[in-house]
């Protein structure tokens, strides 16, 4: 076989390889047949049903948002982009004026630019 033969069966290996790979890919299909709220932790594991609540970072992992007006400060500093020193601020803000309501009110916290805004408007939301 000559070159040319070669690189067409290794072309036509590597497209198939690339179909097979497609066909097996995750959907978009969620892994859980039921609520966000309803996801439980075991050993480790998201399961719909009986089980201890998933813990905050748990929560980030399984894209599911933390309430701003509960959560604690070490949880909070956890979150990619927040840190210490602003969950510190944020949470202090929270416990003198009372609950977040707006969006604005939380933008008002020194340290919360736009960008950290985003990010926690993309992890957190107000109950």
């Amino acid at each position: 076989m000559n070159r040319t033969g070669a690189l067409a069966v290794a072309s036509l290996g590597l497209l198939g390889l690339g179909v097979v790979a497609r066909s097996r890919w995750p959907d978009s299909a969620p892994a859980l047949d039921c609520e966000p709220g309803a996801v439980r932790v075991v050993d480790g594991i998201a399961v719909c049903g009986d089980g201890a609540a998933p813990s905050a970072p748990q929560r980030l992992v399984l894209g599911q948002k933390l309430d701003l007006n509960s959560v604690s400060e070490d949880d909070l500093a956890r979150v990619p982009g927040i840190g210490p020193s602003l969950a510190r601020r944020l949470i202090r803000a929270r416990e003198d004026q009372g609950r977040f309501a707006s969006w604005a009110e939380v933008a008002a916290v020194p340290g919360v630019g736009a960008a950290r805004l985003e990010t926690l408007q993309a992890t957190t939301e107000l109950r």
